[in-house]
């Protein structure tokens, strides 16, 4: 994989700044991307890459701009695209936020990151915290600033000689559900989102190993035969590692081993597609009264176990646009009238597991025809549920090595959340 060019656009297709790696594509090529991606959108074909006589044009878009590579090597799209998110990221490190503004008011720092993060149009130093080390946004120093050992070690992501003088670890597993379901109670779509977040304080160059309850490693190990029930193991798909990790061990022995970059960052994100039971079930009847009056009965019950509780527990439930005079009754929680949604938002601040609690509700309404050309939205449902995991997911071990042989704390949470939670209504 190798990049020509690299561009940053406006909304218009002018560009705001570019960068020329290898001198082998006419950089006034770009002047082709915005009118074929307008030809392409036109006719619903738009992809994320466009070629355009011999010319791959790569592109994301992101706030206000665009970022666009040109290449007329046949380049690994994928890389090109995890780079350009890359530099997304870095940016928005660096700047709180990547817009048009942000982008001409640093046009110095960035010529500096793009020349450091692509080298002769390969990634080279992608690392936030690591480029944070000696390209800083202090323009006006005249010294010579000497780059961390870090950036030609094998080990890019972490500098040496950091201390701490208590070592810890807290690895949180945290998944989000996604859900559409009907009416009746019957799951349309569903899949489980997860994703493995560390935030590291270790001194030193720790080597961490963790372990989970993953199917392949107890099938190679045979371990589910043994334990039974005990030994299940969770399929996970489309894993997606940090740069950090040894893919040749996960291969060979299903280890994750790694160095970890120092501070908060994502170890790996996965995906279920499976089956999920709906951990908050809602019903909601709906009652007209002679084109005056609409009351609504919303009924909200928990289906995940007793000793778990659901915290900030949000049940967002539609309502016609013309409707005035709301009055409520809850069993537990708060509930109001948001008109800027159209929505009931019925707030549940504690929701423990196998109960059930209703809230009624009734408005005004001078016209109740308007309700079946607007058509009926789904329930949104909004939750978070600590120390459990809807997958079944399990660290079974975290070790933390380091040469000198330092005692470190490892700390291990479990954390799920709503994702797209959706409810259709009868």
């Amino acid at each position: 994989m190798s990049i020509s060019g690299l561009f940053i656009l406006d909304l218009k297709g002018n560009v705001v700044i570019s960068r020329n790696y290898r001198g082998d594509v006419d950089m006034a090529c770009i002047e082709k991307f915005m009118p074929l991606l307008v030809e392409k959108e036109d006719e619903g074909t738009a992809s994320p890459v466009l070629v355009h006589q011999g010319i791959s044009y790569t592109y994301i878009k992101y706030m206000n701009v665009y970022l666009v590579t040109i290449s007329k090597k046949n380049t690994n799209v994928i890389l090109v695209l995890s780079a350009l998110y890359k530099i997304v990221e870095v940016f928005c490190e660096y700047f709180k936020t990547l817009e048009e503004e942000a982008v001409r008011d640093n046009f110095v720092i960035i010529y500096e990151l793009f020349d450091e993060m692509l080298d002769f149009g390969y990634p080279q130093t992608t690392e936030s915290k690591i480029l944070q080390e000696f390209i800083t946004q202090q323009g006006n120093r005249l010294e010579t600033v000497r780059p961390p050992m870090a950036v030609t070690n094998a080990v890019s992501w972490r500098s040496e000689g950091i201390k701490y003088r208590k070592n810890e670890v807290f690895l949180d597993v945290i998944e989000s559900v996604n859900m559409l379901a009907n009416a009746q109670g019957t799951v349309l779509r569903s899949e489980i989102v997860g994703s493995i977040r560390f935030r590291v304080v270790l001194s030193g160059m720790p080597e961490l190993r963790l372990g989970l309850n993953d199917k392949v490693f107890f099938q190679q190990s045979g371990a589910s035969s043994r334990r039974g029930n005990a030994g299940k193991g969770v399929e996970l798909e489309d894993i997606k590692f940090h740069q950090c990790v040894r893919l040749s061990r996960f291969d060979s022995e299903r280890t994750i081993s790694f160095i970890p970059p120092d501070g908060e960052f994502e170890l790996m994100s996965y995906r279920l597609t499976t089956q999920v039971k709906p951990l908050i079930w809602v019903e909601a009847t709906v009652e007209r009264h002679a084109h005056s009056r609409v009351e609504y009965m919303v009924k909200a019950k928990s289906q995940f176990k007793r000793q778990s509780v659901a915290n900030h527990v949000e049940v967002i439930i539609p309502v016609p646009s013309d409707v005035s005079g709301p009055k409520f009754k809850t069993g537990a929680g708060t509930a109001k009238y948001m008109p800027e949604l159209n929505a009931i938002v019925w707030s549940i601040r504690s929701f423990p597991g196998g109960r059930e609690y209703i809230m009624r509700s009734s408005f005004m309404l001078p016209s109740i025809t308007s309700e079946e050309i607007e058509g009926r939205p789904p329930i949104n449902v909004k939750f978070e549920i600590p120390y459990y995991t809807t997958s079944g997911l399990q660290v079974r071990y975290l070790k933390i090595i380091e040469k000198s042989g330092y005692q470190a704390l490892p700390w291990v949470r479990y954390v799920t959340q709503n994702g797209d939670y959706q409810l259709r209504m009868t």
